[in-house]
């Protein structure tokens, strides 16, 4: 494999994942807890967190776009480049879906949108068939995103380690 990725490219891909397994982990968490000033404050982080991947997941698709798809590392099998490009695409989905489906939940509620205390959209009125929708979605893509990290990360690791060609170190700009 001998093209490199941009520092955008890279720096996208790593912000994007830092923070959606962050907001993963902390989503779990917060699920677990009782109902509490605490588990409430852990919710707003959660939900702000989630605003911010939105952001940067537009970022990085309109940079995509721009600068055209990351070309893949050479695979003997087609059936793992067809997997590969699956888990790629799906996590990109995913990335949009997940809190696009927070926020369809917390307006659904009718609660207002807020990132770290600032008011982004204005409590409504509660609409249940939106907010019974966005939590359906938020739990069920949920487990399906943990499965598609699992696998990008088996992935990465069989091309550096069993491939030798070096995909983790592209990852890092090297």
């Amino acid at each position: 494999m001998d093209s490199k990725l941009s520092k955008p490219t890279i720096a996208l891909h790593w912000i994007t994942g830092v923070l959606f397994i962050g907001v993963i982990i902390l989503g779990l968490y917060v699920e677990g807890l009782p109902r509490s000033p605490e588990k409430f404050e852990l919710l707003g982080i959660h939900k702000s967190l989630g605003v911010m991947i939105l952001a940067v997941a537009l970022i990085r698709i309109i940079w995509r776009f721009k600068e055209g798809p990351i070309t893949g590392a050479p695979e003997q099998n087609r059936a793992l480049q067809i997997l590969a490009k699956s888990v790629q695409h799906l996590l990109l989905l995913a990335t949009l879906l997940m809190p696009i489906s927070g926020i369809m939940m917390n307006t659904g509620g009718g609660r207002a949108l807020e990132v770290f205390g600032l008011e982004i959209l204005a409590a409504g009125e509660k609409i249940e068939w939106l907010g019974s929708l966005g939590h359906t979605i938020h739990v069920i893509a949920a487990k399906i995103i943990i499965a598609l990290i699992v696998l990008h990360v088996i992935g990465a690791l069989k091309h550096q380690l069993v491939n030798r060609d070096h995909a983790i170190e592209r990852m890092f700009g090297r």
